[in-house]
This record gives C-alpha cells, structure tokens and sequence, in this order.
C-alpha cells in the first residue's frame, strides 16, 4: 500500500477513521522554517467537521500534536512526526454495514485487494485520512511563504451552480467569509440553500474547487514524467471523492490556436504573456504567470436513502445508511486542495534547486 507522496519533501501518513489517531512523518523537510503552529491548527480547523450547517456534525477538535522536528518555533531537518487523535467516534452506526458493500465505496475493492477491511467509516479509504495532507500542506505553505508563494482555493460551482467570472475578478480571500467558500457572496447563497435542501432530503451533491498559486518563478517542474501539471494532477487526483482535474483554459477545447494561444511580452524587462491560458504552466515547466486549476468532486457517495446492493456473499439486499455524513464535500476539502497543491509546489522549488 503506498502511503507516501512526494520526491524530496515527502509526507507518510497513517491511522483509520475510527482507530486511535490519524498523523504522519514529513520527511525532506529543509531546517530553519519558521513553524507558526497557530497557523496549522487554523488550516485543520478548515477541513474539520461540525464546522457549520452544512458539514458532518461529527465533534472532532483535530487538535495536532507535533512529536519531533520541531525545536525552538523552527524545522531541525529532523522527521516532523505529527498526530491527531479521534475522539468522536459513532463506530456502532456502522455495525449493520460490516458485511455489505455500500454503493460507489471503496467496500468492495478494498476488501477485493486486501481480503480484509475496517468497516467502521471507511478504515483508510475514510477522508478522515486527509487531516495528515493539511498538516503537510500546512507546513509547506509556511516554507513557500517565506519565497513569496501564495496559495489559495475556494468553490467555484455546486451542481449547475456557478461563478459567473474568472478567479481574477474576484477577491479570493472573501472566500472565507461564507460557509462554502465560495468569493461571490450571491452565489454562495443560493449554493448554501441548493445543500440545505439536499441534506434535509438525505441525498448530497458534487461540484469544483478551484486553486489558485501566485508568486511561483519561471523553472519548477520538468519536461517529461515530472511535469508540473502533472504531479498537480496526481495529488488532487488522490483526494477523496475527487474525479477530474484541469488546468488553464483545460477542457475548454473550442477555440483556433490563433485565439488562445499566450504572446509573450516584455513587462518592466522581465518576460511574462499577454493572456494565461496556459495556466502558469508550459511543457510542464511554471512560465512565472498565476498557476490556477479546477478539481472536480463527486457527490458523497454516503446517502441517507434506501439504495439497493449486494453483501460479501452476492445476496442483493437494500441499505440506508446511518451516521454523521457531508451533504456536500467542497467547503471541507479546500483547505486539503491547498495543502496538496503547497506540497506539490515546495518538492517542485526543492528539485529546481538540486537541478540548479
């Protein structure tokens, strides 16, 4: 089972769902960042639940606790063992679905691939699994932050509701200022209704998260297996729930070479480009403009309706699941699109330096 992501900057993460703890090792990390601790617990304090009317209401505080690595407010160069223990653990809401395969969950190949599963909400597969990315990701913001890289994402649709305009119209940071992160307060208010009504129906809903990272220099990324776009595809990919990830003007295909095509120019003797359809992004090296992409998540697979399927002996049979669930996973998962991209973008400026 692979548990580890990245090439020099390197996350390990372990733990279940309803097991003890959740945490991880961050290993490569460079000695002498600045660790504001305050500053992580906010990026966990994002993606926990019970955080608002339209999230789980499972009680968790995902109070981190760092082991080692840390001395002094700063990275030693040391292992960075962190751990976040589960306290609110409803295991018992489970217990009817030890033995059935629940529709569009990891149930089936799971135990396929294993002979064996955690049945108490999802084991590994959970999404609880991503608190260890935003402690990661965490720790990566704080280093590129210091070379003048911010990241920030937010919702840009819920079902066929979306953002009328391009991120740069739009101050990302009001983002925060909603349940479902989203910049456009009028369209994050017909979002947060559209969940309302679907979780008082027990069904949930998909959408797009959109990312954007500004400040990155021409040079990070390579021409061939380790292009830019396509370690960012990697790790959003890994993200629960996720299903599609592009970048640019990405599926956006309709358009003559002549039309979307990015002149460069000069600007104040440096080179930059009239237009960023690329975005940020060409033959898989960052070209120093904005880098922005879209991830694409599914509805939760988790409903509270009845829905038909089979046990682990082929019998079909008809389940409606119990529990704390997200009627909708997009204002939860910003901060761990944030974290996967910040990874990503600090082992992508690391490897530009042994490249150098």
């Amino acid at each position: 089972m692979s548990n580890t992501f990245g090439n020099i900057f390197r996350l390990t993460s372990f733990g279940e769902s309803h097991g003890k703890a959740i945490g991880g090792v961050i290993d490569g990390c460079p000695s002498g960042i600045v660790i504001d601790e305050a500053f992580v617990q906010q990026q966990l304090n994002r993606r926990r639940p019970g955080q608002s009317s339209i999230s789980s209401p499972r009680n968790e505080s995902d109070q981190v606790e760092f082991l080692s690595g840390i001395f002094e407010g700063k990275t030693t160069g040391a292992p960075i063992a962190f751990v976040i223990w589960n306290k609110d653990q409803h295991s018992s809401d489970y217990d009817k679905l030890k033995d059935v395969f629940r529709p569009s969950h990891a149930d089936y190949t799971y135990q396929t691939k294993y002979g064996i599963r955690d049945h108490r909400g999802g084991g590994r597969t959970s999404a609880r699994e991503t608190i260890t990315r935003v402690v990661g990701g965490a720790i990566a913001q704080l280093a590129l932050k210091q070379i003048g890289v911010q990241i920030h994402a937010f919702t840009s649709q819920v079902g066929t509701i979306k953002l009328p305009k391009s991120y740069d119209q739009y101050d990302i940071l009001s983002a925060e200022n909603n349940e479902i992160r989203c910049p456009d307060s009028a369209t994050a208010q017909k979002m947060i209704a559209f969940i309302s009504q679907l979780k008082t129906e027990g069904d949930s809903i998909g959408g797009v998260i959109t990312c954007v990272a500004k400040g990155i220099p021409a040079g990070w990324g390579e021409p061939i297996f380790t292009k830019l776009h396509a370690v960012l595809g990697n790790a959003m990919l890994s993200i629960n729930a996720c299903k599609g990830f592009d970048y640019g003007s990405g599926f956006d295909v309709s358009h003559k070479g002549s039309e979307i095509n990015d002149e460069f120019i000069a600007n104040n003797g440096a080179v930059s480009t009239k237009t960023n359809n690329s975005g940020g992004i060409q033959g898989g090296i960052s070209n120093g403009q904005d880098i922005y992409f879209n991830v694409a998540f599914k509805p939760v697979a988790t409903i509270l309706k009845n829905q038909q399927t089979i046990d682990k002996n082929g019998l079909p049979i008809q389940i409606k699941a119990e529990g704390r669930h997200d009627p909708c996973v997009l204002p939860r998962a910003v901060p761990i699109v944030e974290a996967m991209a910040a990874i990503v973008l600090f082992d992508m400026y690391l490897l530009s330096k042994t490249n150098s």
